[in-house]
């Protein structure tokens, strides 16, 4: 997808005055998507603000404004970024992106990315405090295994039975250390997940389906539902105990990644023998990867739709386990959807990081190790992103 930068100095205030009201409305449908129950008889603030904040934007724009919050949900379903009536640098957005899944009424990745986004510090409680929580917990009791075991159990475990979840708490890997912080991280899945007595997880991730309205079931992540993982997935039924399922932001933003993670260390181990260790030092890095002459790369793997946000969130990596190289690597078919993804991600990138990390989609990453094996001698040179060009 081919976009115009429309950046005018003189329309970077009013720029991002309406990116700061986009941040507003992403948080108030994630805080609508997580209602159990229709609010009666007001709104929470969050939501009610935000659209009272859209209504009189509408209205000094000289735009018919929404005439009520399900009103506003449902341009969130039908109305691409590009046609609501905000200001915003057209390199920001894909688009025909929809912020809401007009199916089943969650919100898509873009929209919760905004909301981490947001100002608001409890957007903060997104994923983060309970990474926070379990690294805390593991780096007190000297145990960085069993912070990869939580790690390894939030990307291949995202539902679990009330009778798993209970065992975990004896289980030696992290569940004795961490059975407090795990059970903060998993909350009863909603009845809308449950059709004929029997819910589905997706075949790929593991995550339950959500079912559709006129049949059908819909992985909600990214990647899965791109690649056409429509099947019905495996059935898993009710359970006496319960049916538990990480908080959608730690399924977005933990599991998704998590599994592109361990795609790339399988790959590495596959293709050149190469055993990646995962999360070093307590999360230091996602993968560091061991390559001739004792060299190591660092490698953190992110799959987020918005380029321009990743890079403003970017930080630099922790030198400790040293490193030679650091590289962040996006799954491919993220650039294959947005072809400037790359452009955008570098135009965004703070000017110190700029030098000091590569980014590579995983596919092209693969390729620059197989070159690094085969080199005599071992090549040396400036970062590259992908077609040869600099961070």
């Amino acid at each position: 997808m081919t976009t115009t930068d429309l950046r005018d100095p003189r329309s970077e205030g009013a720029a991002g005055t309406d990116e700061a009201l986009l941040r507003q409305i992403a948080s108030a449908l994630a805080c609508l998507s997580r209602q159990q129950t229709v609010p009666n008889p007001v709104y929470p603030a969050k939501v009610q603000n935000a659209y009272n904040r859209l209504v009189l934007h509408c209205l000094r724009r000289g735009e018919e404004p929404p005439g009520s919050v399900p009103h506003m949900v449902r341009w969130a379903c039908e109305r691409p970024l590009m046609e609501w009536p905000l200001k915003l640098p057209a390199d920001n957005f894909p688009g025909a992106a929809l912020l809401v899944d007009p199916d089943t009424r969650l919100p898509h990745q873009l929209c919760l990315e905004w909301e981490v986004s947001a100002a608001d510090p409890a957007a903060e409680l997104f994923e983060n405090e309970r990474i926070r929580e379990a690294l805390a917990v593991c780096r007190a009791a000297k145990a960085p295994q069993a912070y990869t075991a939580f790690r390894t159990l939030l990307t291949s475990r995202p539902v679990l039975t009330g009778a798993e979840l209970a065992l975990l708490g004896g289980d030696p890997d992290c569940g004795m250390l961490l059975h407090d912080v795990i059970k903060r991280c998993y909350e009863p899945v909603p009845a809308s997940y449950l059709r004929r007595g029997t819910y589905r997880q997706c075949a790929r991730c593991r995550c339950l389906m959500v079912p559709l309205l006129h049949g059908g079931h819909r992985c909600e992540l990214d990647r899965c539902r791109r690649d056409g993982t429509s099947d019905e997935g495996t059935p898993l039924r009710a359970d006496r105990g319960g049916v538990f399922q990480l908080s959608r932001p730690l399924r977005m933003f933990i599991t998704s990644p998590g599994l592109a993670e361990t795609d790339l260390q399988a790959a590495l181990k596959k293709k050149f023998g190469i055993t990646a260790e995962m999360w070093p030092n307590y999360d230091a890095y996602d993968l560091r990867v061991p390559l001739p002459g004792r060299r190591h790369w660092a490698v953190d793997v992110k799959d987020r739709v918005n380029p321009v946000l990743l890079a403003r969130s970017l930080t630099p990596f922790r030198n400790e386990p040293p490193y030679d190289r650091a590289f962040l690597i996006v799954p491919r078919y993220r650039f294959r959807d947005n072809e400037a993804y790359g452009r955008q991600f570098r135009r965004n990138l703070p000017q110190d990081l700029a030098e000091r990390v590569t980014l590579l989609d995983d596919q092209a990453f693969l390729r620059l190790v197989a070159e690094e094996i085969t080199a005599q001698p071992v090549r040396t040179g400036s970062p590259r992103t992908e077609g040869g060009r600099r961070a």
